[in-house]
């Protein structure tokens, strides 16, 4: 059955899976069974969070597990919590003293299961809503209203969890908080230009504030405010009290801003930059050196400082993030000078892969944007991490484990858990060593429920089971017990592929951010078809594929046949995990067979995907050799190499169509909207043919008058 473009859209609807009970399944002596005696109660004076979570655990019982139970207020919780039976209380720690007398943390929760009761006591109200998302993981996991008697105590390791949409930018309908919130999820984050206005438009940010927190959930603002003042000038104050102040004025109970280079940059005096705002850069004019915003200028603490001083008339625990991407690359001793002078209330965002070098073979490469390729964490991170540290300055990370990264750009997420499960090793251990406390998980490529979420959000809570007996419990739920064992093998395959993607940045700004509808370009430039609505549609795309090094040209020859080797051992272990995954169809149930079939399309979709970026190397390498080729009789045995790459490429695009057909969030990405759905699919097989069929064919003919001549 096929989907029309951003029918995916539907599916996020749907928070609570319906039928997931297995009817086979029976409570044993040491379990707890929640039938239609049952109730869910809640003070009579509950906040609107408790109030919202008791709806959603009573449609959860409801629709994924044929249970139908009442919600009812009581005076006193405690005595529910002690004396009643069939009941399940959720409640926070004022109103349950004894039971919830350890609990510390913003979040945490108690939950304990008795025999005819269960009770969720929270430190707050979102730890009422953690501790019941809880239960209904561990029935999730069971497939039956079913727990065993427990009495576990849990807390959340990061906070906050930050992630951009993954519905549509900067659009939060309520369902789509509410899986944020039941995986764990604390924080959202918007592109904010102005008070209430985004890149995509006008937004109430009050309103979106207000629908947040009944899911538990703050709201950061990301700024794309221009800053066209030193904080020096005589005027700074008043200038910055008219956007900052302005935006906390307006909108007090955003939780925070974020502040990166390239959104954030300033007139900086360093003498290291160009001093200008690089949009305002004038065209004609060589730029001998780097934008502000590319740079760790040492005005930076001057410009936070003002920053502060108007964010925080108007909310004094506003957390300011200072992230430092964009110069990630430069030497160590300017960036961690900077991270010694900012000022000691500001939290600093390091990325957490980006820049390391990695050798394969006799080439170094560098991760150059966001990946899971490399676990992390790089030396660029740990080198800040440990600066922060000594200084005691609140620490974040950009991590990605939202599960997507720009690997591959047009897809909901990487199924490579066993890979994401090492990032999460590192990040935990980043947290003993530095002090890291708050992550970033995605980027304006969004959030995406899969089951990558039911195994971060184990490993980011105290007392975590270990990783293997997780993955075995979702695979088994998900497939069915005798699925499972090729469900994990799949993810074992894809995890380790993954390992030999090497991101560049023609790659990751090319053939791998849009997949099977990259073109070809042989001599004739092209234009790729992109929405008049998205942010930035073909901005963030290069149609000229080409080593980034286009100054070395022989330094990207060098590296491609390395690159193509690794992609071939990718493009393998890709197969192999889809071949595992097929097997384990045939064992899948059926009423879980949806998922399942959808998974293993989006997985044939990343094989064509592996294969366009390995032709496109083909095709550059070809190019190359073909252009300088002086002998007739040689060039057309090149341009006979090309022509099959182009009919290769052509049966890849076909093969492409039905899979973004049945599955309309591939080929799609909040930022760019639709570039490789059946429409940019069929642009590029009228692309490649009209190569087979003209431009190529020119070139063969004027190969034949060269050969005429030299007779």
């Amino acid at each position: 059955m096929s989907e029309k473009n951003y029918e995916f859209r539907k599916r996020l609807e749907v928070v609570h899976k319906p039928d997931r009970r297995d009817p086979n399944v029976r409570a044993s002596a040491q379990e707890v069974e929640i039938t239609d005696e049952w109730r869910i109660v809640i003070a009579k004076d509950a906040g609107p969070v408790v109030l919202n979570v008791a709806k959603d655990l009573q449609d959860y019982l409801l629709v994924s597990m044929d249970v139908s139970v009442p919600v009812r207020r009581v005076s006193d919780p405690a005595l529910a919590a002690s004396s009643e039976e069939n009941v399940i209380v959720l409640a926070e720690r004022r109103q349950l003293p004894a039971l919830g007398q350890n609990l510390t943390e913003p979040r945490s929760y108690r939950l304990f299961a008795e025999a005819n009761r269960i009770t969720v006591c929270g430190f707050d109200e979102r730890g009422v809503g953690q501790g019941s998302y809880f239960l209904e993981d561990l029935m999730n996991l069971k497939e039956a209203p079913i727990v065993s008697r427990q009495d576990i105590t849990r807390a959340p390791l990061f906070s906050p969890r930050m992630v951009h949409s993954g519905w549509g930018l900067d659009h939060y309908p309520d369902a789509h908080l509410n899986a944020m919130a039941h995986a764990g999820i604390d924080a959202i984050l918007i592109f904010v230009k102005d008070v209430n206005e985004t890149p995509d438009g006008f937004l109430d940010f009050n309103y979106l504030i207000d629908r947040a927190n009944l899911h538990g959930l703050d709201v950061y603002a990301y700024s794309y405010i221009t800053s066209r003042k030193h904080p020096d000038a005589p005027d700074a104050e008043e200038y910055y009290d008219g956007t900052y102040g302005k935006l906390f004025a307006a909108c007090p109970r955003l939780k925070g801003v974020i502040f990166v280079g390239e959104s954030c940059e300033f007139p900086s005096l360093d003498p290291n930059t160009t001093g200008m705002l690089r949009l305002e850069w004038p065209k004609d004019k060589p730029q001998t050196k780097v934008s502000p915003g590319w740079w760790p200028c040492v005005d930076f603490p001057q410009w936070l400082n003002m920053i502060k001083k108007v964010v925080r008339k108007h909310n004094e625990k506003a957390d300011i993030v200072f992230w430092t991407y964009n110069w990630g690359w430069a030497p160590e001793e300017p960036r961690l000078n900077l991270i010694r002078s900012i000022p000691d209330d500001i939290t600093l965002l390091v990325t957490f892969e980006m820049f390391e070098q990695i050798k394969h073979e006799h080439v170094t490469n560098v991760c150059v944007d966001y990946t899971v390729s490399f676990e992390g964490p790089g030396r660029y991170f740990t080198s800040e991490a440990q600066a922060a540290s000594e200084r005691g300055i609140k620490l974040y990370t950009m991590c990605n484990t939202g599960g997507l990264t720009w690997d591959i750009g047009v897809i909901p997420y990487e199924p490579v858990p066993f890979q994401w499960a090492r990032r999460h090793a590192a990040l935990l251990e980043a947290r003993d060593k530095w002090g890291l406390s708050g992550l970033m998980e995605s980027h304006h490529f969004g959030w995406w429920p899969s089951f990558l979420n039911d195994l971060t959000k184990a490993a980011y809570w105290s007392a975590p089971a270990p990783a293997e007996d997780i993955f075995a419990a979702v695979a088994k739920r998900d497939y069915g017990a005798e699925a499972a064992p090729y469900v994990l093998d799949a993810w074992r395959h894809w995890s380790e592929g993954i390992r030999h993607y090497i991101p560049t940045n023609e790659d990751q700004y090319g053939p791998f951010r849009i997949g099977p509808s990259y073109p070809f370009i042989f001599r004739n430039g092209v234009s790729i078809p992109e929405s008049k609505h998205a942010m930035f549609g073909t901005e963030i795309v290069n149609a000229h594929y080409q080593p980034a090094e286009s100054a070395r040209q022989s330094l990207g020859a060098s590296r491609f046949d390395v690159e193509l080797r690794s992609l071939g051992r990718m493009l393998e272990l890709w197969e192999q995990g889809n071949e595992a995954l097929r097997k384990a169809l045939q064992l899948t149930p059926e009423a879980k067979l949806t998922e399942g079939r959808r998974l293993l399309g989006m997985n044939e979709f990343i094989v064509l995907t592996i294969r366009t970026v390995i032709h496109a190397k083909e095709w550059w390498k070809l190019k190359q050799r073909l252009f300088i080729e002086a002998d007739p009789l040689k060039a057309a045995t090149l341009l006979d190499e090309l022509v099959k790459i182009a009919e290769a490429e052509l049966v890849n695009a076909e093969a492409a169509i039905p899979l973004t057909e049945a599955d309309s969030r591939l080929g799609w990405e909040p930022s760019m909207d639709y570039m490789t759905d059946p429409d940019h699919l069929h642009w590029k097989i009228r692309q490649i043919r009209s190569l087979l069929d003209s431009e190529l064919p020119g070139y063969r003919k004027s190969l034949a008058l060269t050969d005429l001549e030299l007779i």
